[in-house]
């Protein structure tokens, strides 16, 4: 199941889960603070896959 979560980037909110509910969390959430995705990782933070 699929459930709200914040973004770490902007604190919009986007969605954590299996994949298969996002339309139901997207459903409970103003278009206006959706997170629409970032293209690159802004967090500040390294990932494990970027070093």
């Amino acid at each position: 199941m699929c459930y709200p979560v914040p973004c770490r980037v902007c604190g919009k909110t986007t969605w954590d889960g299996c994949g298969d509910h996002i339309a139901d969390v997207r459903a409970q959430v103003p278009p206006e603070q959706w997170c629409e995705g970032h293209r690159e990782q802004q967090t500040g933070q390294r990932s494990w896959w970027r070093r």
